[in-house]
């Protein structure tokens, strides 16, 4: 599993530098998420075998002060523009209220156990006191879906319905690009859009039609596209981490991005933790890949590493096997 996983990135990092020495780009955005994932992965793994109940507690008590603490992940009035603070926020707070379960599955003191569900459960009470409204109800999806799980036996259809998910919301805003979605869907969707985002995507998705094989270069989207040049605050981002990758990498960007997430998920139905803690990262992770879908949650570095160290945690082999505790 770690060597498919230094092979995915790896490769991500050496298309990232040959297509932006192909056209001109800037790869610096893209080697720092790979490194920050893969820096992320590697402290997962080491803490959770050390620590497999204190590490994930902690990361979620981290993630979740981290959204209080930075005003710049906080939601406020920059949510107007097409900055993605919400997303991020979301997507931490997720990834947060994932970590507080893991850890509550890995304990074998029911206090403890109770104590950090009310911390995945005030993770979510947090986001609603941020007005954060998307990362309360996915905090809260994370905690009840994390419940479900203690109920699943088999992991491996519930790894690939996870894949099937993130794969349909990966496909929307190609869709919503395109207008292939029904009238009246389509028209929800878009209503509940930034008035910027439908056509940032419809950019996206013209540079990736015409350069199918290289893109238009690491970091170039920005200054090609009509709509981010007309921005009062641009940022020189589609807000969709599959339609950058395909515009900005071609169509290898795409296979690469989604060989990681793919990669993630495999990982995760091998892990040697129990079934519950693998599939509540998995639902974590799956709720960043939609997050990272349809907004720009991947370009904040602390969401990266978040998600690396929530996957190394979910992997992690205990020194003490945690079935062997259980029976104990």
């Amino acid at each position: 599993m770690d060597v498919a996983g230094v092979l995915v990135l790896g490769s991500c990092a050496v298309w990232a530098l040959v297509t932006a020495a192909a056209r001109h780009g800037r790869p610096e955005g893209v080697l720092l998420a790979v490194l920050a994932v893969a820096a992320g992965y590697a402290v997962g793994r080491i803490c959770g075998a050390l620590l497999p109940v204190a590490a994930p507690g902690a990361a979620a008590l981290a993630g979740a002060g981290l959204t209080v603490a930075v005003p710049h992940l906080a939601p406020g009035p920059r949510i107007t523009d097409p900055l993605g603070h919400a997303g991020a926020t979301a997507a931490l707070l997720a990834l947060s209220a994932g970590a507080a379960c893991c850890a509550a599955w890995g304990s074998l003191a029911p206090a403890a156990r109770c104590a950090l569900w009310l911390l995945a459960a005030g993770i979510a009470a947090t986001a609603a006191a941020l007005g954060s409204a998307v990362g309360c109800v996915a905090a809260a999806g994370v905690l009840l879906c994390s419940l479900a799980a203690g109920r699943v036996r088999r992991r491996g259809p519930a790894v690939a319905g996870l894949g099937l998910a993130g794969a349909l919301v990966t496909a929307l805003p190609w869709a919503v690009a395109e207008g292939r979605l029904p009238k009246g869907p389509g028209a929800v969707v878009e209503d509940r859009l930034p008035a910027h985002r439908v056509g940032l995507w419809g950019d996206a998705v013209a540079m990736a039609r015409a350069e199918a094989g290289l893109g238009v270069g690491p970091g170039r989207f920005g200054e090609l596209s009509a709509t981010a040049v007309r921005l009062s605050l641009p940022d020189g981002k589609p807000h969709s981490a599959p339609l950058q990758a395909a515009a900005e990498q071609g169509v290898v960007g795409v296979v690469l991005l989604g060989a990681a997430f793919c990669w993630v998920l495999y990982a995760l139905s091998r892990s040697p933790r129990a079934t519950p803690v693998a599939l509540t990262a998995g639902v974590a992770l799956t709720a960043l890949a939609a997050f990272a879908a349809v907004g720009n949650a991947l370009s904040f570095t602390a969401v990266s590493v978040g998600a690396g160290l929530l996957a190394g945690l979910a992997t992690a082999r205990p020194l003490r096997d945690e079935t062997a505790r259980r029976g104990a």
